[in-house]
């Protein structure tokens, strides 16, 4: 998955998860999940780019 690609899913549930907290609260089972799914996204973020990193660096 190309880096573009995910920082717009990244962004796309950042916004979902602000919507739901201001809907139905921070300890909502939705906002859980949403908070949950938006740390996968960021932890695949941060190991593509440490990857990218690697391949570049001699």
């Amino acid at each position: 998955m190309k880096n573009d690609h995910l920082s717009k899913q990244i962004e796309k549930k950042r916004a979902d998860l602000i919507e739901v907290v201001k809907k139905e609260g921070l300890a909502s089972s939705l906002a859980i999940q949403y908070s949950q799914e938006l740390d996968r996204l960021l932890n695949q973020y941060i190991h593509l780019s440490m990857q990218n990193k690697s391949a570049i660096s001699p």
